[in-house]
């Protein structure tokens, strides 16, 4: 294996692929990056076994074909390195991989490629083309709600459910939830749905980068496959049930709050700042025209704000984890945005005030 590359054209897809590739391995291959030449095109893999990426860059020069695998880490920090505008002559010589740009020198370690473990493929049941934009939009609206480390392990990923030309992301941690829903082009009838991992979010959400382009998404039996131009990516997805979250949607609340969501959160950021340091805990007081925000900690100190909001109904006093509405608030993009309420004990719902392609769930606080 032979090849010369422009450092730009390869430290883009090595970085990508080099975070898939966890630090510490039980399998020394696994902290490895998979590199084959194939004609013009050079493709990088990386993999923890639950998910994998592999990246495709073409190489101008004619390259002598070959695979081998490096530690990925080293490859992407001497690439680092290097002077942006360097070319990188790259070789296979005795099982070492040999690194020349300019006047340096590198030589790695490698492992054999047969060793290097690739994600199995199952059969695609279903197939759908969407702007990459739109899905990101869909990912980074949602992603904020998963679970991290939660016993639950299937709410430590994102569900996506599939039915007739529309793709919703639902995710929750138990004390809140997050659900957008997308228009796509998918002509099938019956409700399917995947959990996919954490992890798998979360790259998936770093490669749709391109706000032109279409990704081309499989999901399988086990497995999510996400397809751009110059990547694949597959994840496992979580075997489990996630919980049904049209129960969890408040039904019935009848008081209603429209307010300035810029105003909202600033005033939700200065209160945070003498809530309670553990449990992030405000309380909002609700009377016609008013909300009044108020938090204390255990030094006795305390923060209180007042912000016009537009309300009519009775007042109601409710508490909640400000980080949770922050969250929200972070993500909306609308001027305005609506709360929804029914009493103290009842989750509230958030919504952008003129859009229903996105609901937030959050449960009060008893403080």
């Amino acid at each position: 294996m032979h090849f010369t590359i422009q450092r730009e054209a390869l430290l883009k897809p090595l970085q990508l692929v080099a975070g898939v590739v966890e630090r510490r391995q039980t399998l020394p291959v696994l902290s490895n990056v998979l590199l084959v030449v194939q004609g013009h095109q050079l493709s990088l893999t990386g993999t923890d076994l639950e998910v994998e990426l592999v990246g495709r860059v073409q190489l101008e020069e004619p390259a002598e074909p070959g695979e081998i695998t490096v530690p990925a880490r080293k490859l992407m920090d001497i690439c680092k390195s290097l002077p942006s505008d360097v070319l990188i002559d790259i070789k296979v010589d005795e099982q070492k991989l040999l690194v020349k740009a300019g006047r340096s020198r590198f030589t790695l370690s490698t492992l054999p490629a047969n060793d290097f473990p690739t994600v199995e493929e199952g059969p695609g049941s279903l197939t759908c083309n969407l702007e990459q934009s739109k899905l990101r939009r869909l990912i980074e609206r949602t992603s904020f709600a998963m679970a991290q480390q939660d016993v639950r392990y299937y709410l430590n990923g994102m569900l996506l459910e599939v039915s007739t030309d529309t793709l919703r992301a639902v995710a929750t941690d138990g004390h809140r939830l997050a659900l957008c829903a997308m228009q796509a082009p998918i002509g099938q009838a019956e409700r399917h749905q995947v959990i996919v991992p954490r992890k798998g979010i979360l790259e998936l959400a770093r490669l749709l980068t391109d706000p032109e382009g279409m990704v081309s998404i499989v999901l399988g039996q086990h497995h999510i496959r996400a397809t751009t131009g110059e990547f694949t990516f597959t994840s496992k997805l979580v075997d489990g049930k996630f919980p049904d979250y049209e129960r969890v949607l408040p039904k019935g609340g009848d008081k209603l709050v429209i307010g300035d969501r810029q105003a909202l959160r600033e005033a939700f950021s200065r209160t945070a700042i003498l809530s309670n340091e553990k449990y992030r805990g405000i309380r909002l007081q609700l009377a016609s025209g008013q909300l009044k925000i108020q938090a204390n900690n255990p030094e006795q100190e305390e923060a209180e704000e007042e912000i016009s909001v537009d309300y009519e109904g009775s007042s109601l006093e409710i508490g909640f984890n400000v980080s949770y509405l922050l969250d929200v608030l972070g993500v909306m993009t609308t001027e305005q945005v609506r709360l929804i309420l029914a009493d103290s004990n009842s989750s509230a719902l958030l919504q952008e005030a003129g859009n229903d392609d996105s609901s937030y769930v959050v449960m009060p606080m008893r403080l």
